[in-house]
């Protein structure tokens, strides 16, 4: 463990102690949002996402001594473990570098080199290996003829030596992991069409592709990928082979010129042997590297979407778009209940779409609908130009605003959605969550799998446990950073609290419903099957506006409630000047006094002391309202209107490797290639999220193949 601890460190270029102190708490069972937020002094204030790495290298640390143990045990039951071997194994830094040192005595399927042995031949092989140009192989094999054994001729005693040295040198591990380097130093990943004639299809920029294995992009890696799972490419690994064979020759005869036997068995090693295995091996290494990075564009993308500013309090109908089946309409109050549910017909006619608007007019006016959330998805742009005669008709007074969908249908067909909304069909459910997006989209996005809502690039490639584990961390981490309602939220939400499961998350919603409302943090306690440990986590973390106490609105832990006490008498305050707001004082009557003072007088670090004054600040905040609002829109443009050079605002839908993609408001997201971002980034993430509201101009339209192409570069 010392070892994990002091690589760790390095590697995060943390202390052993900080390290030590987040393995004990981890552990122990505590959640990364709850040692990220209240254990800073522990962990010397690392975020969320640190720790979520720390984690994820402490669990690979682990299962990598576990493999050394095992492999060496293996070795060992076979007496072949010696003093430098077991060294070798216990200074291994990677999972391929144990599973090269296993290699030589992982037991293998009949080979070969296994039928050579079988007859004999291997003291054959080890002569040639000893004795190098000094011997005559030739005549050396005569010896080794023996036609019940399956020898028949000096040739094949030579072969069957051969084959014995080529696993040998296959086996290697030394010859495999410079090899590897080599391979990832020079060798090129090349994709070519399947079809001597391909048709045009999205693969077509890999028709004739070739890239250097060091630099190619984790988007084209999967591209060619799927390209070729869907037999339209042919993929492969190229190093030149003479490269190779001079690499393999060096490392088995180092020293003196290659006996033209060895030499042609390590040939025929590398062609027949470590060639197909280290083209293999790059090729997942590659689809690990871009899997990875897609998995982590993927958690960028999911955060500040989940974190979109709420519009609270508003009126809002839901329209979930379509042509056969309708327009599905739903009315919900500021708080998100049902108000009312309807299907219209807008694509079905002139006169279909009179009455539709004259539908929706009589709901809004009935309900003081303030906001229409309109789905994405089919017949969209038909919605939109409905919604913006309704909003003409209706004298103004009403926005409108383009609303993800990804994802709704999923929720609206699961077990979930029956249970909230069992007098409504599928459809309809569709229309009240596309609603309640607007409204609040992390309550809502909270209830579908993250996986499919859509804010990555190739998100059904990749390896879906490891996918599914790091988007369930970053939307635990965008809860836990808002906080929760204890009396009104969701068990769906509920579940993503740090230390509630979805089991205490129903029994806590059950016993409001059979109690009444919370009116103080430390009723949670009363809830079935959440005991102190799940408090200490969750308590934190779940606001409960009703109390009498102010602190339980707040993201005050309990634990520091005394705390939180004494730095308000120490600054002149009580709690009851945080009630009343007259605290805007605080923070600079903190500093003044210094944090590190004030942690000997209240008991608390200076990490949380600090954290102590941002609550109190401001109790029961919302720190997306600190966001820049979503844009809202009363017109409509189309594709058509737009034209080269035109400016408009817009929100960045996508953040993927090459580039953003832009929503201006025509339906069709834009695309701003990375070499159109308004400086030189390695990756787009490094200026843009999810969520921002950009200025971008148009560069080119293409309505036949649906593109639109933007810069943020101000044209000259």
């Amino acid at each position: 463990m010392d070892t994990i601890i002091q690589t760790l460190a390095q590697e995060l270029g943390r202390t052993e102690e900080h390290i030590q102190n987040v393995v004990n708490l981890i552990d122990e069972g505590a959640t990364i949002p709850f040692i990220a937020r209240y254990r800073k002094e522990l962990h010397g204030s690392m975020d969320d996402q640190l720790l979520r790495e720390l984690a994820d290298r402490l669990q690979y640390l682990r299962n990598l001594d576990t493999r050394k143990g095992e492999v060496k045990t293996s070795i060992e039951n076979q007496g072949k473990l010696t003093e430098e071997l077991s060294a070798a194994i216990d200074g291994a830094a990677t999972l391929a570098e144990v599973e090269d040192l296993y290699r030589p005595y992982k037991q293998k399927r009949r080979t070969r080199a296994t039928i050579a042995r079988e007859k004999g031949l291997e003291p054959l092989a080890a002569l040639a290996f000893a004795y190098g140009p000094s011997v005559n192989m030739e005549q050396a094999a005569m010896d080794y003829i023996d036609p019940e054994k399956g020898v028949a001729t000096a040739e094949e005693a030579l072969q069957g030596a051969n084959d014995i040295i080529a696993e040998l040198i296959s086996d290697d591990a030394d010859i495999r992991k410079e090899l590897r380097q080599l391979y990832l130093r020079r060798a090129m990943l090349v994709s070519k069409a399947a079809d001597k004639e391909p048709e045009d299809t999205v693969y077509r920029l890999y028709y004739d592709f070739k890239q250097p294995v060091s630099r190619v992009q984790g988007y084209q890696v999967l591209a060619v990928n799927r390209g070729e799972r869907e037999e339209v490419l042919k993929v492969s690994v190229e190093l030149d082979p003479e490269t190779a064979h001079i690499a393999v020759r060096r490392m088995v005869v180092p020293n003196r010129a290659a006996m033209d036997f060895v030499r042609a068995a390590a040939d025929d090693a590398y062609d027949r042997l470590i060639q197909p295995s280290m083209e293999r091996e790059i090729r997942n290494a590659l689809t690990d590297r871009a899997n990875e990075g897609a998995i982590h564009m993927f958690a960028l993308n999911l955060k500040p979407l989940l974190m979109q500013p709420p519009v609270k309090g508003k009126v809002t109908m839901g329209l979930d778009p379509g042509y056969r089946m309708g327009c599905k309409v739903a009315v919900v109050d500021g708080t998100g209940k049902v108000l009312d549910t309807a299907v219209v017909y807008p694509t079905h006619g002139a006169r279909q779409k009179e009455e539709c608007i004259t539908k929706l007019s009589g709901m809004v006016r009935k309900h003081g609908v303030e906001h229409i959330a309109i789905g994405n998805g089919t017949a969209s742009r038909e919605t939109e130009q409905m919604a913006v005669e309704l909003i003409k008709k209706l004298g103004g007074g009403v926005s409108y605003m383009i609303v993800s969908e990804a994802g709704a249908s999923v929720y609206s067909a699961s077990k979930l959605a029956a249970e909230e909304f069992p007098q409504f069909d599928v459809n309809l459910r569709s229309a009240v969550s596309i609603a309640r997006r607007l409204q609040d989209p992390l309550a809502e996005l909270v209830k579908i799998d993250p996986k499919a809502i859509g804010v990555g690039q190739y998100q059904h490639d990749m390896p879906q446990a490891r996918l599914g584990e790091t988007l369930d961390g970053v939307v635990e981490d965008c809860v836990n950073a808002v906080g929760v309602d204890a009396n009104t939220a969701s068990p769906s939400l509920l579940q993503r609290v740090s230390g509630l499961t979805a089991a205490t998350a129903k029994n806590l919603v059950k016993y409001r419903e059979e109690n009444g409302v919370f009116t103080t943090r430390k009723q949670l306690l009363k809830v079935p099957k959440l005991g102190p440990k799940a408090f200490e986590q969750c308590a934190g973390f779940l606001r409960v506006p009703e109390s009498k106490s102010v602190l339980d609105n707040t993201g005050v832990h309990p634990e520091s409630y005394a705390a939180a006490e004494k730095l308000l008498a120490a600054c002149g305050l009580t709690l009851e000047d945080v009630k009343a707001g007259n605290i805007t004082q605080l923070k600079s009557q903190a500093e003044s006094i210094g944090y590190e003072a004030l942690s000997e007088t209240c008991g608390a670090g200076a990490p949380t002391l600090a954290d102590i004054v941002k609550e109190l600040s401001k109790p029961g905040r919302d720190p997306r309202d600190e966001l820049p609002p979503p844009i809202l829109r009363t017109d409509v443009m189309e594709a058509k209107d737009l034209k080269a050079g035109m400016e408009l605002q817009g929100t960045v839908r996508n953040v993927i490797d090459f580039g953003v993609f832009v929503d201006i408001g025509v339906h069709q997201d834009g695309l701003v290639h990375i070499s159109k971002l308004p400086c030189r980034v390695k990756h787009p993430s490094e200026l843009l999220r999810v969520g921002d509201v950009v200025t971008v101009w148009v560069v080119e339209v293409d309505e036949k193949k649906k593109r639109i192409s933007l810069t943020m570069k101000k044209p000259e």
